[in-house]
C-alpha cells in the first residue's frame, strides 16, 4: 500500500459545537402528538422527550468519541475517474489475521446505508478481522474497510447529489489505487447493498465476491423479460404496501430535500426525530415499543449526523431513487460475482422469491432469518458474521 495516498485520521469535535449543541437542547420546542397515536404517525413525543433528556444529561460525547478513535481511521483524497470530482473518504482499516497455514486476509469492504453510519457497522469488525479472539480460530480472516460515504459522515459532500454508480467508482479507486488491492469481496445492506451491487456489477474482475444483508438492484422487466410469476408479483404488491405507509421519506428526500434540510440541519431535534423513527420502525418494534436500541448507540449515530451538518447530502441520493438512475439495472445488465443474501424479516422491504433476486445477481447463497430487522450488525451481529463467514468461507 502506498501510505501517501492517505492520512491517518482522528475524531476531535470542537467544544463550541457541543456547546452550541447544547444550547439548541436546552431550547427544545416539542410539537403536540395525537391521542393515543404511539409510532403510527411518526417519533413518539414521549420517547422523544426522553431521548433529548438522556442527550442534554446523560450522554457523553467524548466517551463516544474516545470509543470511536480507538478504531484506525485515515482520510483520503479520491477522484471519481468518470465525472473528475475529488472527494475526502473517510474510512476505517482493520488488518486482519493471519489465517490457519498462513493465509492472507481477504480485502472486505463493507458499506452503511442511511441514515445509518459507518459506526453502526463497526460491531461487527473485530470479529471479522480476527476471528481467532472469537471463538472461530478456523473461519475466514479480512482486512476490513468501513468507508463513510460521500456525503455521510466525516467524508466530504459532492457539490451536487449523485448517484449509486458514482459511489461505486469512487470506492472502486479507494479499493485498488488508494489501498493497493488487486482484488476484494464487498458486503452490504440498504444503500451499501446498492453501492456494492454496483461495484460488482461493473467490476467483476477484481470484486470477487458481494454478500448483503438487503437486495439492492431492481431487476430489468421489460418486454422482452419474462412476466412476472405469481410469487413475484404477491410480493411486488406487499412491498407497494408497506412502501405506502413507510415511503414518505423516500418522496420527500427524493425531490425536496432542500427544504427538509433546514429543520434537519438547524434543529437537532428535529434531525433525532426524523432518524429515531426509523430505528424504530425498521427493525419491526411495535407500535407501543421504544426502538430496540440504547439511547447511547442512537445518539452517537445521530452525532454523526449533527456534528458534520450533512444531512442534506446524505439524503440527496433518494433523487437517483425517485428519478430510477440508482438501483434499476438496464437490459441485459446483471450481477455476475458470487452473490450472497441473508435476509431478516423485519427489513424495509420483505424477504423477496429467489426467482426475483435471481433475476439481477448470481445467487450462490441464500439465508432467510428467523428474526431481525434493518440494521443487522447493530440488531443481529452475530449471526451477520456468521452468515458472512459461512457465504465467503465457500466462494474465495
Amino acid at each position: 500500500m502506498a501510505a501517501e495516498k492517505f492520512q491517518p485520521f482522528r475524531i476531535d469535535v470542537a467544544d463550541a459545537v457541543l456547546d452550541d449543541l447544547n444550547t439548541r437542547l436546552d431550547l427544545a420546542r416539542f410539537p403536540v402528538q395525537a391521542e393515543g397515536a404511539d409510532w403510527q404517525w411518526g417519533s413518539n413525543l414521549d420517547y422523544m422527550k426522553s431521548l433529548v433528556a438522556y442527550w442534554r444529561t446523560e450522554y457523553d460525547w467524548r466517551k463516544a468519541e474516545a470509543e470511536l478513535n480507538e478504531f484506525p481511521q485515515f482520510i483520503a483524497p479520491v477522484t471519481d475517474p468518470e465525472s473528475g470530482e475529488v472527494f475526502d473518504i473517510h474510512f476505517v482499516h482493520v488488518k486482519g489475521s493471519i489465517g490457519p497455514g498462513g493465509a492472507a486476509p481477504t480485502p472486505l469492504l463493507i458499506s452503511h446505508g442511511w441514515p445509518g453510519s459507518f459506526y453502526e457497522l463497526l460491531g461487527i469488525v473485530d470479529a471479522l478481522a480476527h476471528p481467532e479472539n472469537h471463538g472461530a480460530a478456523d473461519a475466514p480472516a479480512f482486512d476490513v474497510i468501513v468507508p463513510s460515504l460521500p456525503g455521510y459522515g466525516f467524508s466530504s459532500a459532492p457539490a451536487a447529489p449523485i448517484t449509486p454508480k458514482d459511489m461505486a467508482r469512487v470506492l472502486h479507486v479507494l479499493m485498488t489505487d488508494v489501498l493497493g488491492y488487486d482484488s476484494y469481496a464487498t458486503q452490504g445492506g440498504d444503500w451499501g447493498s446498492v453501492v456494492t451491487a454496483w461495484m460488482a456489477q461493473a467490476n467483476p474482475e477484481q470484486v470477487r465476491a458481494s454478500h448483503f444483508n438487503m437486495l439492492g438492484l431492481i431487476p430489468f422487466v421489460g418486454k422482452d423479460s419474462p412476466p412476472l410469476t405469481e410469487e413475484e408479483a404477491t410480493w411486488a404488491k406487499t412491498v407497494r404496501k408497506r412502501m405506502k405507509h413507510e415511503g414518505g421519506y423516500q418522496a420527500i428526500q427524493g425531490t425536496k430535500p432542500q427544504t427538509l434540510a433546514y429543520g434537519l440541519t438547524d434543529s437537532p431535534v428535529g434531525l433525532a426525530a426524523w432518524i429515531a423513527e426509523k430505528f424504530h420502525g425498521w427493525p419491526g418494534a411495535g407500535a407501543d415499543q421504544p426502538p430496540p436500541f440504547s439511547m447511547d448507540r442512537l445518539l452517537t449515530n445521530i452525532m454523526i449526523y449533527w456534528i458534520n451538518g450533512n444531512i442534506n447530502p446524505a439524503n440527496w441520493l433518494y433523487i437517483s431513487l425517485m428519478n430510477g438512475s440508482g438501483a434499476a439495472l438496464a437490459e441485459g445488465q446483471r450481477v455476475e460475482v458470487p452473490s450472497g443474501f441473508a435476509f431478516f424479516p423485519w427489513d424495509l422491504f420483505p424477504p423477496p422469491p429467489e426467482s426475483w433476486v435471481k433475476r439481477a445477481y448470481n445467487v450462490v447463497h441464500r439465508t432467510d432469518m428467523a428474526s431481525g430487522g434493518h440494521f443487522a450488525a447493530m440488531e443481529r451481529p452475530n449471526e451477520l458474521i456468521t452468515d458472512i463467514r459461512v457465504f465467503f468461507a465457500k466462494t474465495l
